[in-house]
């Protein structure tokens, strides 16, 4: 058994300097992992500090994960509190750009940022791309860089077109959380040794990053020559103990232990019975995210296109009470179906919106932990290799907590693995009386099949 530690916890000496901010520690959210792990977490006092937790993961590399209620990953919440999140962070960034020019492109991060990217950038009025997993046959990509605390650290930037990367003014980077600025500094040298640019800008949730990170960020932008400003809503503080890694190590090895003992059993597949299936109208050459790059002309096409969708799965829904769930890098389409689903059922739908993702949680059905629950599977799409989750989409004692789950997924995904027994159709269908499968075609701008790529984040 692993003892707990104290449950009072002194803030550490350099929180309590930290840029004059209240540190604000969370006993709400971080007990439970403090007691067992002596890994305390702490946030600036103020508005949305409840807003994030944090969770233990399996990865060796780094086993604690933020966990963000407006992100619209790990836990399911309104489309209009996660659009409003990322609009608040936009215009954090318009503010520092007030004075200058414009920016000229903004880069998101694969797996979680994705859609808080393209919400930044559809505020600024700016290109869009996000880093991908994703290989494509004889297709070399504009840039590749490194994540080095995540299961598969390789990241591609694979816009049609690299003269993105070409245009004037400030480059804005946004990510859900800042824990060292490590990968930020990998993508912004890997870009500016081919498309240097003076200013940099990131654009984050949470920034966790001790001073020294900080100062090391800095150091590397200006051996490039160049200027770096990094904005967020919140900021925190992480603390390990000489035990920490230990410890955590040993929680979730017993968690993950039986993780697949739910896949692969014999039984007929009782989920179809609420199978619905739906093939997305969609506009020709419309791209579905930023994968491959996303033009500030494509906006309009694509409002449209999801507003139209909309339509069509309201009028299939069973209840009020929905969950749109998007896929793993796929998340902004999905986001903006959610919200124009809620303004069309109004007072008549309580609509939520969570992703699938790679990152495999510890899941504690506890009060204050910030995931309670989780479903794993084998991986849809092209990728068909290692494990994917969704998170707290059941609660202790409930039932079929949905009327509806309206599972968004890009064709590529609609697979063999998709449908089986264990798959992530068979693992969703238990939260929901109704399971609505919706088709959004890919945007395949290049030739040849994706490349299966492996691993986890």
């Amino acid at each position: 058994m692993i003892p707990d530690v104290p449950k009072t916890h002194s803030i550490p000496p350099e929180w309590s300097a930290f840029d004059d901010y209240n540190m604000h520690h969370q006993p709400r959210l971080a007990d439970w992992v403090a007691r067992r792990t002596g890994l305390t977490f702490a946030v600036r006092a103020g508005p949305g500090a409840d807003s994030v937790g944090l969770a233990l993961r399996l990865n060796p590399r780094r086993s604690h994960l933020l966990v963000s209620a407006v992100l619209g990953k790990y836990i399911p919440a309104a489309p209009d509190l996660i659009e409003g999140a990322a609009k608040d962070l936009a215009n954090l960034v318009a503010r520092r750009l007030a004075v200058g020019p414009a920016a000229s492109v903004v880069i998101g991060y694969a797996e979680t940022a994705t859609a808080l990217g393209h919400i930044v950038a559809d505020v600024l009025r700016a290109p869009y791309v996000h880093s991908t997993r994703r290989t494509i046959s004889g297709v070399a990509p504009a840039a590749v860089f490194c994540e080095p605390h995540s299961h598969a650290p390789s990241h591609h930037l694979l816009p049609t077109d690299a003269e993105i990367f070409k245009r004037s003014g400030p480059v804005v980077l946004v990510d859900d959380e800042l824990s060292t600025g490590t990968t930020v500094g990998n993508t912004i040298e890997a870009l500016h040794g081919l498309f240097p640019h003076q200013h940099y800008l990131v654009a984050t949730l949470t920034d966790v990053r001790p001073r020294t990170d900080q100062a090391v960020l800095t150091g590397r932008l200006e051996k490039l020559g160049a200027r770096i400003e990094v904005v967020s809503l919140l900021r925190g503080r992480i603390a390990l103990s000489d035990t920490t890694a230990q410890r955590c190590a040993e929680l979730i090895k017993r968690s993950f232990r039986n993780t697949e003992s739910t896949v692969g059993r014999d039984g007929p597949p009782e989920y179809r019975k609420k199978l619905r299936r739906m093939a997305a109208s969609w506009p020709s050459e419309l791209p579905e995210g930023g994968r491959h790059g996303f033009s500030p002309e494509d906006r309009s096409r694509l409002g449209a296109a999801v507003h139209a969708l909309a339509g069509r799965v309201a009028r299939r829904v069973l209840g009020e009470r929905l969950l749109v769930l998007g896929c793993e890098e796929f998340m902004y389409v999905p986001l903006r179906l959610a919200l124009e689903l809620q303004r069309c059922l109004g007072s008549n739908g309580n609509v939520l919106f969570a992703s699938t993702g790679r990152s495999p949680a510890l899941a504690v059905d506890q009060p204050g932990y910030p995931i309670r629950s989780r479903m794993a599977f084998p991986a849809p799409g092209f990728d068909d290799t290692g494990w994917r989750f969704a998170y707290n989409l059941t609660v202790s004692g409930v039932n079929q907590p949905f009327d509806d789950v309206i599972c968004v997924i890009e064709h590529t995904s609609e697979t063999r693995e998709l449908y089986a027994l264990g798959g992530m159709l068979d693992a969703v269908a238990t939260a929901c009386r109704q399971l609505l499968l919706v088709v959004v075609p890919d945007h395949r701008p290049f030739s040849g099949p994706p490349v299966p790529t492996r691993g986890s984040r």
